[in-house]
């Protein structure tokens, strides 16, 4: 099956209702969130990455058959961009953009691929990129432009294009979330903990320092969980087999906008640090999942999961959880992104779900 052939359910829309999720909302004294629409991309394809260009009035799709742009209004299928095209590899893991409307692309042994406005460029190792293997994107205020990969992070200097490396700097080699927060530190998740770098110095927390929950669950501890080596690469639980518990595997960290920091873990549900202090919730505190692959904060300050029980909503005192049995098509949910409407996407396995919060 050709790989575009895979993207055309994303013109397709399920509605699904949610009665009996919204008399308990409500019950709150709230309305509830609801999946509204899904757009299938095929039955064994991820999507691994979300992104949301304004600008354009678009979210970027990367999946492990490809990119696509989808018109955020209408769900219209825009483009679908793969190998052809001028994609690195099909396999995509993060989406990036930069502030001149370039559009990064993070494959997996692909390499990083730029595009505007038709043109494309390819980055290897030999151009200065860290690894081949590349998971997460942020930029600064004033344009540095950081690249999370296996084997350190890339800061990109953007009127001369430099890479410079970081690698020793790291609590640990293998980076898969980067935030930047409002006084334009940059925080890394990574397979070993959380690291932080202000323009000066580098700090590091892990387990030890309350990143991460106890394994109340008495799970067997893994030193490789999720993309665990090189050879691999699939995040979710079924594939990994038994459930394990490693609190030091950060797959994605937000800076929030009160200055927070979250963090989601490998088995130690999602983590906030208030600058002095780790603070740990997890499905005992109504979290859906321990195992947190994605973070998003809506315009209204809520805070969104995605973990491997389906997504999450929370306002800082009630939560909501979203399943299958809800509307999503799978529960291990991998990329969060916030529509300049409210609206909420997550991508899944099989696709992505569109959910009015």
């Amino acid at each position: 099956m050709k790989p575009e052939l895979l993207f055309r359910g994303l013109l397709l829309h399920a509605m699904f209702a949610a009665a009996a999720l919204a008399a308990s909302a409500l019950a709150w004294g709230q309305p509830a969130a609801r999946v509204k629409d899904v757009y299938e991309v095929g039955p064994t394809v991820y999507v691994r990455a979300l992104a949301v260009e304004p600008a354009r009035g678009a979210i970027w799709v990367g999946t492990s058959a490809g990119v696509h742009e989808v018109d955020l209004a209408d769900g219209r299928l825009r483009n679908t961009f793969t190998r052809k095209d001028g994609l690195a590899n099909e396999y995509v893991f993060a989406v990036g953009l930069d502030r001149d409307g370039h559009k990064w692309f993070g494959t997996n042994a692909g390499g990083v691929s730029r595009y505007k406005d038709g043109a494309w460029k390819t980055f290897f190792p030999m151009h200065g990129l860290a690894d081949y293997w590349v998971y997460s994107f942020a930029q600064q205020r004033n344009g540095d432009f950081w690249i999370g990969t296996w084997a350190g992070v890339n800061k990109v200097a953007p009127k001369t294009g430099r890479f410079t490396t970081y690698v020793k700097e790291l609590v640990n080699e293998w980076v898969y979330g980067i935030s930047v927060d409002a006084r334009d530190r940059v925080w890394f998740g990574t397979e070993g903990g959380v690291s932080m770098y202000d323009g000066k110095r580098w700090v590091a927390w892990t387990h030890k320092d309350g990143l991460g929950a106890p394994n109340t669950d008495n799970l067997p501890f893994s030193a490789n969980t999720g993309l665990g080596t090189r050879t691999r690469h699939d995040l979710s639980v079924a594939a990994e087999g038994q459930s394990t518990y490693n609190p030091n595997y950060v797959f994605a960290i937000l800076a929030a906008r009160d200055g927070s920091i979250w963090a989601g873990t490998w088995g130690g549900g999602v983590a906030r640090f208030d600058g002095k202090t780790w603070h740990n919730l997890t499905r005992a505190d109504g979290l859906a999942g321990n195992i947190v692959y994605s973070l998003a904060q809506d315009r209204a300050g809520v805070f969104w999961f995605g973990t491997d029980r389906g997504v999450s909503r929370y306002d800082g005192q009630r939560w909501q959880t979203l399943g299958v049995s809800d509307g999503l098509l799978d529960s291990n949910v991998y990329a969060i992104a916030v529509a300049p409407d409210g609206d909420i996407w997550a991508g899944t396995r099989k696709g992505v779900a569109r959910i009015a919060p």
